[in-house]
């Protein structure tokens, strides 16, 4: 059967622009599975460390200099953000799974909270390392 209705239906959440306004809610959703992927890249640059640890001292001092550069620093910093953003957001979901914090107010209060909890947590881990 046809549908009659198609054009009086909502519009999809990944037509962000003209149509579709980001909600704290879908942009930390959406952040928490980015910050997972960035972290495999991370802990990919970690074994690569580790490697060149095990194979020889002049490639692990060519590994290390990249990964204690400016450049591996800054990289190490953002990792560490991602992966306190992702802790925050899988605690946020462990608060949802028993059934708390469920409403959109209160939803998004927690998703800022993330982006400003691990803000926070990179800073004093920065500090204490």
């Amino acid at each position: 059967m046809a549908d009659v209705n198609r054009g009086n239906r909502p519009l999809s959440p990944f037509m962000i622009g003209p149509y579709y306004r980001p909600q704290m809610t879908s942009i930390s959703s959406i952040m928490v599975r980015i910050t997972g992927i960035a972290l495999l890249g991370a802990a990919l640059l970690v074994v690569w460390w580790l490697l060149a640890a095990a194979t020889s001292s002049s490639y692990y001092d060519v590994v290390n200099g990249l990964l204690t550069c400016w450049f591996g620093d800054l990289i190490m910093f953002a990792a560490t953000w991602a992966l306190w953003f992702h802790v925050l957001g899988m605690v946020r979901h462990a608060i949802w799974d028993f059934g708390y914090c469920i409403e959109v107010a209160i939803s998004e209060k927690m998703g800022w909270g993330m982006f400003i909890g691990a803000s926070i947590l990179t800073v004093i881990t920065a500090i204490v390392v």
